[in-house]
């Protein structure tokens, strides 16, 4: 009778055990088993370099989704970034999207200015007012052999 009690505790444990492995694979994995609480977003660049699949999209610094997708629209000689969007992030058809960087080197992430005037953009629209990452390393070439070009001052034009 007291092995019988000892396996029935050991086999206790190791079922929650079990269940707590899954419970964490789940959570850390990202993986949603009863649907799906985020949406669906693309948006159009003439430039993706440094950012990847997972990399994050924020509006007002706070994270709003990831990035889903990299691919290129043949059709227009882009390239496209599918971003899921958290439920409840709205954005609107006169929002856009931009590829910052964290930090000075930092890893690149989109950051979307979501608007508020026009319509409310439903899942799987696309977000028109787009810009590409700044090219740090080209501008340091170009400062460096001497292709920068200075900007008058107006007020010295003017006078």
């Amino acid at each position: 009778m007291k092995r019988f009690a000892m396996e029935t505790v050991v086999g206790f444990f190791v079922v929650i055990g079990i269940i707590c492995i899954g419970y964490m694979t789940i959570k850390l994995g990202k993986v949603t088993l009863f649907g799906d609480d985020a949406y669906r977003l693309s948006a159009r660049f003439t430039s993706v370099a440094g950012l990847r699949v997972g990399s994050p999209v924020e509006i007002y610094g706070i994270d709003a989704g990831t990035v889903e997708h990299l691919t290129i629209d043949s059709d227009k000689s882009m390239a496209v970034a599918e971003m899921k969007l958290k439920k409840g992030i709205k954005v609107y058809d006169d929002g856009s999207a931009a590829i910052k960087t964290s930090g000075l080197i930092g890893d690149k992430f989109i950051k979307i200015d979501p608007g508020g005037s026009g319509e409310l953009l439903k899942p799987g629209s696309w977000i028109t007012e787009t810009s590409a990452p700044l090219d740090i390393e080209d501008l340091i070439g170009k400062y460096a052999f001497g292709d920068v070009t200075k900007k008058p001052n107006t007020d010295q034009i003017l006078k």
